[in-house]
């Protein structure tokens, strides 16, 4: 194999004249490995990139941008045969870039292309959500899909995941639950929710680590449902305590689904679906990606 790799390198508009990405490309291409740009307009863009390249036979298709620019990268890679799919790379240049965070990718852009391109590649896995759609890092439900978002930092550092429910307390027109049953391989729930999170990755809504037991390698999903019964006063009697909270309901699935009575919207890395019924399926080491040897989101 060739010391020198070939690349498309797919990017968020939001940073095509990012002077630093200019200098890392350039300076890659000194080297000797080739890398094609391509920013995409539509959303049916990236899957005709993608093709150009699988047909070009680059050796990497690397995503720039947030956690939603990877998620569309990794779905549409999983449009394409396994034996044709290039390898993923990431470069993390969004606001929260938790999925990079967690597998301690560097922020320097430099650094991170270098690692996009040259790096090891590893299997990792990736969630089908009802047979169609993808998600690489977390699902959440309930009222986490906003709040994730808004939730102080000093918050999050003070009392972790019960920040969700102190800052809810104070945003009344967030703190909506939702009525549902969830079930996963000899495990069953019934009830109302304030948070659901199955994740993939480790954190999400910047930093915060909803499921901190997770890996990306291992075949499995870990599920976080926060309810609403009891909840409430529960982290107020536990606001001061480092002990693990009782209420908290935690499990490590091969498989989930969600019904409800009424329509929820979950949240994909980034991108809404509405439903009354989610199925979670792990694809076991369906795509391969270039991470860093001391990632802490492997086994």
């Amino acid at each position: 194999m060739s010391k020198y790799q070939s690349a498309m390198l797919i990017l968020n508009g939001k940073q095509s004249n990012n002077p630093e990405l200019r200098k890392a490309v350039a300076h890659l291409r000194e080297e000797g490995h080739q890398i094609q740009v391509r920013i995409p307009w539509e959303k049916t863009d990236t899957r005709q990139f993608i093709a150009q390249g699988i047909e070009k036979g680059v050796d990497t298709i690397i995503a720039a941008g947030g956690d939603g620019t990877i998620n569309a990268v990794a779905s549409t890679l999983m449009q394409f045969p396994s034996e044709t799919r290039p390898t993923l790379g990431i470069l993390p240049m969004g606001t929260a870039n938790d999925f990079a965070t967690s597998a301690n990718i560097p922020l320097d852009v430099e650094a991170a292309l270098a690692l996009a391109i040259k790096g090891r590649s590893v299997a990792i896995d990736i969630i089908r959500v009802n047979e169609k759609y993808y998600f690489l890092n977390m699902a959440t439900g309930g009222f986490g899909t906003r709040i994730t978002t808004e939730t102080p930092e000093a918050l999050k550092s003070a009392l972790g995941g019960a920040a969700y429910v102190i800052n809810g307390l104070f945003r009344p027109d967030t703190l909506k639950t939702d009525i549902c049953h969830i079930e996963g391989n000899n495990f069953s729930w019934e009830g109302e929710t304030l948070v659901i999170a199955i994740g993939n990755g480790k954190q999400a809504g910047g930093g915060q680590q909803l499921t901190p037991q997770a890996l990306i390698n291992d075949g499995a999903l870990n599920l976080l449902i926060i309810p609403a019964r009891d909840v409430i006063p529960a982290f107020f009697t536990n606001l001061f305590s480092t002990d693990k909270n009782e209420h908290l309901i935690e499990k490590k699935l091969s498989w989930i689904k969600i019904s409800s009575p009424h329509d929820m919207i979950l949240n994909l890395d980034g991108e809404p679906l509405s439903g009354d019924t989610f199925t979670f399926k792990v694809q076991a080491g369906a795509i391969q990606c270039r991470l860093p040897p001391q990632c802490n989101l492997l086994a």
